[in-house]
């Protein structure tokens, strides 16, 4: 036989894969799977369980008398009223509401209403309404923290939505120098996972974003 000649059975074992092959492929492929999905149940128990403590559960401060009242922007459900109603009952006898709705929906839905609460200063309660810069609750922080210094302000009640207090909390402890007591709007929200979840996921964006930008005083 020629030493060039090639053994039929030698080559077709070259040729075709071995039978375990397709066996190891499918059990690695079967444990990226798995692996796939422990690491998104887990990601998304921490998402859901973590925002339900932090932004779904009720996070307010027991009212008391402070310096003023300061009603956040976002939504008109009744907090520029609830504000008012607040110092009406002598916890404050300067209310500041944030105005931030030029040129945006809420300004076209809501102007007479924010013209009626701005213009609603009495003998004993001054209003006062301010758009800040930037719109965000960052930039009523900061607009809240100029107040105070020039009126000597300790101490303040911030009112914004129940899923907000956390992060509003964080935002005013790192701009504002004074006592802050959280109250969220007394009102209804739905009860979809859908709204929810969009409300979790705008809450810990804006919480990772209020930790890198921290606060100019």
């Amino acid at each position: 036989m020629s030493s060039s000649a090639t053994d039929p059975d030698l080559t077709a074992s070259r040729q075709s894969p071995s039978p375990e092959r397709p066996v190891r492929r499918r059990r690695l492929l079967r444990r990226v799977v798995i692996a796939v999905v422990i690491v998104a149940v887990l990601a998304g128990t921490a998402f859901y369980g973590l925002g339900y403590q932090l932004f779904y559960r009720d996070h307010s401060d027991p009212l008391r008398k402070v310096d003023a009242i300061v009603v956040l922007g976002g939504e008109h459900d009744g907090r520029e009223d609830y504000g008012l109603q607040l110092a009406r009952e002598g916890y404050a006898s300067t209310v500041l509401i944030s105005d931030p709705y030029m040129n945006n929906h809420y300004h076209r839905t809501g102007a007479q209403l924010m013209q009626r609460v701005c213009s609603s200063s009495t003998a004993t309660i001054e209003v006062i309404c301010f758009d800040p810069d930037p719109s965000t609750t960052r930039g009523e922080a900061m607009e809240t923290q100029r107040l105070a210094r020039q009126r000597h302000w300790h101490s303040v009640i911030v009112v914004s939505w129940r899923f907000h207090m956390v992060r509003a909390r964080y935002i005013f402890g790192q701009c504002f120098d004074g006592d802050v007591v959280m109250r969220p709007v007394p009102r209804s929200y739905p009860s979809s996972l859908r709204y929810w979840s969009f409300q979790f996921a705008y809450q810990f964006g804006g919480l990772a974003k209020a930790a890198v930008l921290g606060c100019d005083k």
